[in-house]
């Protein structure tokens, strides 16, 4: 379908929780939601992408998709059912805060489950990259940003990056 543009930190849909897609009586979603998946999968697959979450191209719909370790996939409706492992400091970066990473801390291991368009319940797990877009991606949908979760002092220099940033200057 499409490569659709990623919104921005101060786009006010970034911090808007999504509401469920909902399906119709044959369990199955709509052309606009199976549009929409084909919209945030082409998104992402786009290089450097692990990850695209509905409200990054401006809709409040529960769904993401994935790009990790050459598996590309999405969810629509998902929800974390486990977090567990120790919670560690990783490097995030986010394509609606483009040029900033910091030290954000995540589980190890996450596991969410969703489904796809034709109503089918699908459950991912995964621990490294894969744990930290589960619960990156589910953030987003939730109205969060990893802004959102780094201690207070990683944030203050969050917030001093982000102001000095080309693209935020320019807006």
């Amino acid at each position: 379908m499409t490569v659709r543009e990623i919104r921005l930190f101060g786009d006010p849909v970034l911090k808007s929780p999504c509401d469920a897609a909902v399906p119709g009586p044959d369990g199955k979603f709509d052309a606009k939601v199976r549009a929409l998946v084909e919209d945030l999968v082409d998104t992402t697959k786009l290089p450097g992408r692990a990850g695209v979450a509905a409200t990054q191209i401006g809709v409040g719909i529960r769904a993401f998709s994935y790009n990790v370790e050459g598996k590309v996939g999405y969810l629509i409706n998902p929800k974390i059912t486990e977090l567990a492992g120790e919670i560690v400091l990783l490097d995030e970066g986010c394509l609606s805060v483009p040029g900033l990473w910091h030290k954000t801390p995540r589980y190890e291991r996450a596991k969410a489950e969703g489904f796809d368009v034709d109503g089918n319940l699908v459950e991912l797990s995964g621990t490294g990259l894969m744990a930290q877009a589960l619960q990156h991606e589910c953030d987003h949908l939730d109205g969060l940003l990893y802004l959102d979760r780094l201690t207070a002092q990683e944030r203050k220099l969050a917030m001093r990056a982000l102001r000095e940033s080309d693209w935020f200057l320019a807006r």
